[in-house]
């Protein structure tokens, strides 16, 4: 390798309360590097990737990505994780016509239409409906049928995709909504809000949460003994390494989304060698331990964008933008092609039911049996185990 570095500027939240999150995608990210320098890098050029902590304050974004592009004089841009890290990008990399891949956001180019934007979250072409379809498809199969519907959830940008998706399913499915609330993202105390929805008593209760608010509500859940029939929907939480081993069994029953988990039919090539190595480096990373949420997803964005400099020889944005709306990407995530807003051009959202947590070791979600795939169909794992009060007894 030879000349100067090839440097990717982008930013993650690396403090604040999406900081896991983060750093897991760091960790990804860096193992990248590392084996594509491995590799010869890229055009003949090392790979060097610039990493700007946005402390999860989206009013910091603009100017990072400002900073990167005029005073780092970075060769591309990349996108990070939540909708807090990306959209605030977006004005200036529409304005400057940039190649943007993002790792994770939801529905951040939907009024945009911006041809040269990619993101990496499998919810496809409609994404607000997508990232919850199958938990309430799930519901709707049962007998009998739930009737009523609680909403609770964090006031948060990219929470607000979810909520309206989940209005749209239970409007779909006859589902009556019995109660709509917010709460701040600074709350602790999630007791009076939960007693408040006891009285309530919901068949169906959808939570759309962060991180240590998810924590926050299944521990008050759990104290409170409010016993919908489901329980989950759109939490950002449960599947952080860390909020497991915290919550242990009171995960029982809970139904939520995932996008990889190591069950036989998402084994994909490659992804078991990122993963090790992952596990390998998180704890001095400050990562997410497992890392089954975030790192598989910025591992493959990695991919696209060296596959789309490899296939056209090229840093142009333009020639970058075309061959990423046109190609099939082969990822340790399996083949990803690209389709309608940028988003993958079909979804593939799991809905994965925790069952037989019996303690808090960190060690009993390494497999598969307290992570149990239930849709789609055609990735599942085994069956959902329904009601609620029935799951989070079941051991």
């Amino acid at each position: 390798m030879s000349g100067s570095p090839l440097r990717i500027g982008y930013c993650l939240s690396l403090t604040g309360p999406l900081a896991s999150n983060g750093k897991t995608a760091r960790l990804a990210h860096e193992i990248w590097e590392r084996d594509v320098n491995r590799k010869g890098g890229l055009l003949g050029r090392t790979v060097q990737m610039l990493c700007i902590d946005d402390q999860t304050n989206p009013t910091l974004v603009p100017e990072i990505y400002r900073r990167l592009l005029d005073d780092e004089k970075v060769d591309l841009v990349i996108g990070g994780y939540s909708d807090n890290s990306v959209a605030p990008a977006m004005p200036l990399i529409v304005e400057r016509r940039r190649f943007f891949v993002a790792l994770m956001a939801l529905a951040v180019n939907a009024s945009l239409h911006y041809p040269n934007y990619f993101v990496m979250i499998p919810t496809g072409p409609h994404p607000t409906d997508a990232l919850t379809e199958g938990f309430f498809d799930l519901a709707a199969s049962q007998s009998p049928k739930p009737k009523s519907m609680a909403i609770l959830a964090v006031d948060a940008p990219f929470l607000k995709g979810p909520v309206a998706g989940a209005k749209v399913h239970a409007s779909r499915h006859g589902f009556q909504i019995v109660s709509d609330a917010r709460y701040p993202l600074a709350t602790t105390d999630f007791s009076p809000i939960i007693r408040e929805l006891q009285a309530i008593n919901p068949d169906i209760l959808f939570l759309s949460s962060y991180l240590n608010d998810s924590a926050g509500l299944l521990k008050a859940i759990s104290a409170v003994g409010l016993e919908p029939k489901i329980v989950g929907g759109s939490m950002i939480g449960p599947q952080n390494g860390s909020i497991k081993a915290e919550l242990g069994p009171l995960l029982n029953g809970i139904v939520n989304y995932e996008y990889w988990l190591p069950v036989p039919k998402m084994m994909f090539p490659g992804i078991a060698e990122v993963i090790s190595e992952y596990q390998l480096r998180a704890e001095a990373a400050g990562a997410d331990p497992l890392g089954y949420y975030v790192a598989p997803q910025a591992y493959a964005q990695m991919q696209v964008l060296e596959q789309a400099i490899a296939g056209t020889g090229s840093l142009d944005d333009e020639k970058l933008g075309q061959f990423t709306r046109d190609q099939l990407f082969k990822t340790i995530l399996g083949d990803v092609k690209f389709g309608e807003g940028g988003g993958w051009s079909e979804p593939r959202v799991l809905q994965v039911q925790y069952q037989n947590i019996d303690s808090n070791d960190l060690a009993q979600f390494k497999g598969v049996r307290t992570q149990v795939v239930v849709s789609p169909s055609n990735l599942a794992s085994g069956t959902l185990i329904y009601p609620y009060s029935k799951a989070k007894r079941h051991i």
